[in-house]
């Protein structure tokens, strides 16, 4: 489970009041997320492997994504 010294705010989370929305803390085995709001309400917990597989996807453009209707 992740240390209260282990939280990061995300690179894309503003500064500004009201403004931080995400938190991670990783591990060699896991990734956690939290609302940076809510920081003391359930996180998300991936697998690191997940994780990074889910991250690599969002940077690579997709052409067979379906569109919107």
């Amino acid at each position: 489970m992740p240390t209260p010294d282990s939280w990061r705010k995300s690179s894309y989370s503003a500064g500004g009041d009201g403004d931080d929305c995400v938190e991670i803390a990783d591990s060699p085995t896991h990734i956690a997320i939290r609302d940076s709001k809510t920081p003391t309400t359930r996180t998300l917990t991936f697998p690191a492997s997940a994780y990074t597989l889910f991250v690599d996807s969002l940077k690579s453009p997709t052409r067979d994504a379906p569109k919107p209707s």
